[in-house]
């Protein structure tokens, strides 16, 4: 059985610390009132609220409705898995096979492809971003709604399955589609096969379907004051955005999300591992909804790519998966709507989300999720044991962890290392070693390694670390500096070692080592001014190398060289170096012969080393 994936111990969240970031965001007033939830284990652990469901009411708590808009796109997107999983469609479906009045849209050219139900899926249909107007259509009338598409009242301004742009008018097509298969109207179909099996009680369409008490009351800023907004009613453009709900529902929805990973074979219960509550939609579905389909370069739904903001962002389905530089791995969804604004967010390796819900026009609940979920996650890392396993990176949990043939083979490559041997290098190497470069040549690297680190051993306060089952990596360390080993293993029944990364840090006289100790002095030295001495190339813009120097400086602060990570010791290198703020991986390339800068680049570190 696979290892339970990590979780997030409730009673190490330091609840003060989250109701000290809740009232400090409802200091700047953005809206009347707020609830905020933390998920953890498969259950809101812990909610809170701030200022008032309405003008002189109540404090909003976790049973407080409000209307979460476009993160009903999560559920529209379900419902069709759902579909597609009992054999009723295909992803790959032409839309217009269910709904043929989409022969009313024009393509933009003869030779596009159909839109798809996965082009609706993924926003990549060619359909124009529609924020705000789609919002004002939450209403339109469902026989309006397929006179427009039938007569082709809508355009596309992308062939489908080019650009992602975020589209409402797709998902209205998608709940069109919901309906044309299943006979049901849209509500009805999501409630009866998504809302009910989840006990999610507390979600509806309509805002008349609450009791008013426990209704928030969407309202915007009006010349200084609360203006109450009358909810538009269930209209052809719910699919995108018309759900009602309260954070005790959407806690059951997030931790339906947050366990489906690990991929395993049963379910994982008991203290300290994931919870795996019934659900409608399979494990592999809701991992699939997760996984980014599309690459998004221009921010989406509000969310705009900056040096501050996510390193990368892209499409699932119903939900944004982004690159988070400290905590990785990131699956959200906002809704911005007239009167409201919500969001939901989790980190999959952990099953840790928060939830916010707010009654202001487009508040910014995005801004106090995401602080919310880095407090829970850093408090977690902070408190965790150091693993005495090797660890698992990558994006999301994994089953199991490394083979036992990846630390077999690590083993092995360590006891070659320190005492080399050619018949047991062959003993355990795949073919194609040899052809990429030949035992005798890797036997003189190890000697050459040993000469400029110092004799080395498997450092044994750090952990090492695995990309994926058959890859590790490991710091092997000596008097005179630290590199990182590197494994890959054939896919095999009995798998051999593919790959052999030994990195060769430069001799202390050569020009590779004093261009490199230039640029970490620079970064060191926070990176104000061109590194003196340091020459360039023709073709490599020096103004770009300073630019990069800064930004590693800016994100890591004054850094120091860690490790080596490849290289061959002439000609190239990639240091990983920290600093008090966060690492930087540095990669610079030199001429052969010659003292001059090539190449060089710089990354932020998704993760600690």
């Amino acid at each position: 059985m696979p290892a339970p994936a990590a979780t997030v111990d409730p009673m190490t969240i330091d609840t003060a610390a989250i109701d000290s970031i809740a009232a400090r965001f409802a200091a700047r007033a953005g809206q009347p009132g707020f609830a905020y939830g933390v998920v953890a284990n498969g259950a809101l652990v812990y909610s809170g609220g701030c200022g008032e469901r309405w003008t002189g009411g109540l404090v909003p708590d976790a049973r407080t409705v409000f209307r979460i808009a476009s993160m009903t796109k999560s559920f529209t997107a379900a419902m069709v898995l759902v579909l597609r999983d009992r054999g009723a469609l295909r992803l790959t479906d032409a839309a217009e096979s269910h709904l043929p009045e989409l022969h009313g849209v024009r393509l933009v050219s003869p030779d596009c492809p159909p839109i798809t139900i996965r082009h609706l899926l993924t926003m990549t249909a060619g359909f124009p971003t529609d924020d705000p107007w789609g919002d004002r259509q939450q209403g339109l009338d469902p026989a309006e709604f397929g006179r427009l598409l039938a007569s082709g009242g809508v355009r596309c301004a992308w062939a489908p399955g080019t650009v992602f742009e975020y589209s409402n008018l797709g998902y209205a097509i998608l709940g069109r589609i919901i309906e044309a298969v299943t006979g049901e109207d849209y509500a009805d179909a999501v409630t009866g096969h998504l809302l009910v099996p989840l006990g999610m009680g507390q979600t509806g369409f309509e805002a008349s379907e609450f009791d008013p008490a426990v209704l928030a009351r969407g309202y915007r800023q009006d010349s200084g004051s609360w203006l109450e907004l009358e909810p538009d009613g269930y209209g052809a453009f719910a699919p995108m955005g018309g759900i009602f709900s309260c954070l005790a529902d959407l806690a059951r929805w997030v931790a339906g999300f947050a366990a489906a990973f690990p991929a395993r074979g049963q379910e994982v219960r008991g203290q300290g591992q994931r919870v795996d509550l019934p659900h409608p939609l399979s494990r592999a579905s809701r991992r699939e909804m997760q996984f980014g389909q599309v690459a998004i370069t221009s921010g989406g739904d509000g969310v705009v790519l900056r040096q501050t903001g996510p390193l990368s962002l892209s499409y699932g389905f119903g939900l944004f998966a982004e690159d988070d530089a400290t905590l990785g791995t990131i699956i959200q969804h906002s809704g911005g709507y007239p009167g409201y604004g919500s969001q939901m967010r989790w980190h999959p390796a952990t099953g840790a989300g928060t939830v916010v819900l707010a009654n202001g026009t487009y508040a910014s609940a995005g801004s106090l999720a995401a602080e919310l979920l880095a407090a829970v996650i850093g408090r977690q890392a902070a408190t965790a044991p150091r693993p005495a396993r090797p660890r698992l990176r990558g994006p999301v949990p994994a089953p199991g962890g490394p083979w036992p043939e990846t630390l077999a083979a690590r083993e092995s490559v360590d006891a070659l290392l320190q005492d080399w041997d050619d018949a047991a290098a062959r003993a355990i190497f795949s073919p194609n070693i040899e052809l990429d470069r030949p035992i005798t040549q890797r036997r003189a690297d190890v000697a050459r390694l040993r000469e400029r680190i110092g004799q080395f051993r498997a450092d044994p306060g750090r952990p090492a670390e695995c990309d994926s089952p058959a890859h590790s990596r490991w710091w092997l360390t000596g008097e005179r500096g630290t590199v990182a080993v590197q494994i890959k293993l054939a896919p095999l029944q009995q798998p051999l070692v593919q790959q052999l990364i030994v990195p060769l840090p430069p001799a202390p006289d050569s020009a590779l080592h004093d261009i490199l100790q230039l640029l970490v002095r620079s970064i060191g030295s926070e990176a104000a001014d061109w590194p003196a001495g340091l020459e360039v190339a023709d073709g490599l813009d020096r103004g770009e190398v300073l630019r990069r120097l800064r930004l590693a400086a800016a994100w890591a602060g004054p850094c120091q060289l860690d490790s080596y990570l490849a290289g061959n010791g002439r000609s190239s290198a990639t240091l990983l170096l920290t600093g008090p703020a966060g690492s930087v991986e540095l990669t610079a390339e030199i001429g052969e012969p010659g003292h001059a800068l090539t190449r060089f680049t710089v990354s932020l570190r998704t993760s600690p080393a």
